[in-house]
């Protein structure tokens, strides 16, 4: 008999309305729970969904330190699924953090970025879709959560950015960006640059582990980190120049598109 005080089925098909008359602890573990569904449907058309929605409106307030708790504890799950979507909790948890003052905690915050650091640049499962799990996208998850984090602690921008050129270089993985990975990843990190206070060199800093890690390539066929790491640039080059919807154009932008144009020329020589 199922004892799940929230019919989630009913609610997905009535477009999501808040449960009244059930404990916030008691949805919030719920949602928890169906976060590492192997059913893509039950994880992300219902669960996260509602995630989202709920935690924007404000009905998931009491409860956003244990979202952000049980996610941040994820990123060592065997499920990759879950592993995965860990990101994405943690960025709703963060974006309505932001938005109210006094919701969660800083050390709560920290603790979540350092279980993230630790992760993010060492995953190996770095499909964007599964036939059988749907959606993973962790990289794409991790660059939003990424953004995220940058608003909440702005004094880790140039670790975060790091962290960005750490994921795009790993070089464990056979994978190539085929779901706009590499988009998401630009349109992280030009949102990362977006906040001011960073001087050109801490902006462009980053690009460093990018260079290391390309030195020394010889003939062959590309590997699928260096092809992932040329994609990632050649998106974040069009969003440095062109900027973001909400945002615009981050301080430093031609610095940046400078460097990254240079990084560029190692494959692509005959660029101006």
């Amino acid at each position: 008999m199922n004892t799940d005080p929230v019919d989630w089925e009913s609610l997905a098909a009535e477009g999501f309305p808040f449960p009244e008359g059930v404990a916030p602890a008691l949805i919030a573990e719920g949602l928890s729970d169906l976060l590492v569904a192997a059913d893509p449907e039950v994880r992300d058309a219902r669960a996260y969904t509602a995630l989202a929605r709920w935690s924007r409106e404000g009905h998931l307030d009491a409860t956003l330190e244990q979202l952000g708790d049980t996610a941040a504890e994820r990123f060592t799950h065997p499920a990759v699924q879950a592993r995965a979507f860990a990101p994405l909790v943690l960025r709703c948890v963060l974006d309505r953090a932001g938005a109210v003052a006094g919701l969660v905690p800083e050390t709560s915050v920290r603790h979540w970025y350092a279980d993230f650091a630790s992760w993010y640049p060492s995953e190996r499962d770095t499909r964007g879709w599964d036939d059988s799990l749907g959606w993973l996208h962790a990289v794409a998850h991790g660059a939003d959560a990424a953004a995220a984090f940058a608003r909440r602690l702005p004094e880790e921008r140039p670790g975060l950015l790091d962290l960005c050129a750490r994921r795009m270089t790993a070089p464990h993985t056979d994978y190539r960006y085929a779901q706009l990975e590499d988009a998401r990843l630009a349109r992280a990190v030009t949102g990362i640059l977006l906040a001011p206070g960073l001087t050109a060199e801490q902006a462009a800093g980053w690009l460093s582990v990018v260079t290391a890690a390309l030195e020394g390539g010889g003939p062959g066929p590309v590997p699928p980190w260096a092809f992932n790491t040329f994609a990632t640039l050649q998106a974040l080059h069009l969003h440095l120049v062109r900027g973001l919807a909400e945002g615009g154009v981050p301080p430093h932008a031609g610095h940046v598109a400078d460097r990254v144009a240079a990084v560029l020329r190692l494959l692509c020589g005959w660029l101006a």
